[in-house]
């Protein structure tokens, strides 16, 4: 305990241990976007978006951040074009990503960057987080718990039905677009600061947790209480995943992932013995 407490005086432990405390509360509600309004395709396009961020930013020797946003709000950008006519985003997202990495290959090749540098991008460090970053991570945190609290009532006819929300006179391309762009923000931002094994462990694995425990009792389901659930959960997870890393002397993001993972194979075991036995 002593030894767990001497690296918490240490900054840079420090630094990552905030930041994976509000990540780990906060993206989670990004991650029931993500699910609710079947977006997963777009995690995947985000992802390359970030490499071929990296790419232009390592070839031109920009700050590497505000590039890959940037990148990713131009790619969601341009898929939501799709939207509109294709009705969906898996499709599209398969275009983009091709279109990402080919572009990033052919800028890395041109500009003589290694490739190793540029995927090197997805697998940042908690423990590496600079004020900057911790101060960015925590500003993002923010936004969107605001958005969630002051929209919630606009979210839920969206993620039941577009048509019913219209009907009740929401702004449904303007509250999916702002929920799309959220969603890159903290994937964008997330990938490059903390890594995309960790950001997946924060940003889907709580939902899906959340999603399965609350299929086990009627009385628990809704979206109010999946929201509630999944920030409860990725709290619980990356405060205790950050401390056991600490104590094994292990990765902080596989800990986490790993503690995530296995909750939600048992939770998924449990669900489908549940539903099992009441067909029996």
């Amino acid at each position: 305990m002593k030894h767990i407490l001497s690296l918490l005086s240490l900054a840079p432990v420090l630094r990552g241990f905030i930041a994976l405390i509000v990540s780990g509360t906060c993206f989670p509600l990004c991650g029931v976007m993500v699910l609710q309004l079947d977006l997963i395709p777009l995690r995947y396009m985000l992802m390359h978006g970030v490499i071929l961020g990296g790419a232009i930013a390592l070839a031109c020797q920009l700050p590497l951040v505000p590039v890959i946003v940037i990148i990713n709000i131009v790619l969601v950008l341009y898929m939501l074009l799709f939207k509109k006519t294709s009705g969906g985003f898996s499709g599209a997202s398969a275009g983009v990503m091709v279109l990402s990495i080919a572009l990033a290959s052919v800028i890395t090749h041109v500009a003589d960057v290694p490739a190793k540098d540029t995927l090197n991008l997805l697998w940042g460090s908690p423990f590496a987080l600079t004020v900057t970053n911790q101060i960015t991570v925590c500003a993002l945190a923010l936004l969107l718990v605001v958005y969630v609290t002051f929209n919630y009532k606009n979210m839920m006819p969206l993620f039941f039905n577009t048509d019913v929300a219209r009907a009740m006179g929401i702004n449904v391309h303007f509250h999916y677009t702002v929920m799309v762009m959220l969603i890159a923000l903290v994937v964008s931002v997330s990938m490059q600061l903390l890594g995309a094994f960790l950001i997946d462990a924060l940003l889907i694995l709580p939902v899906l947790c959340a999603s399965s425990f609350l299929s086990l009792t009627k009385s628990l389901r809704g979206i109010k209480k999946l929201f509630a659930f999944s920030s409860v959960i990725g709290f619980i997870f990356s405060f205790g995943g950050f401390f056991i890393s600490l104590a094994l002397d292990t990765p902080p993001a596989a800990t986490i992932a790993l503690m995530t993972g296995l909750l939600y194979t048992v939770l998924t075991l449990i669900v489908r013995c549940q539903k099992k036995h009441k067909r029996l």
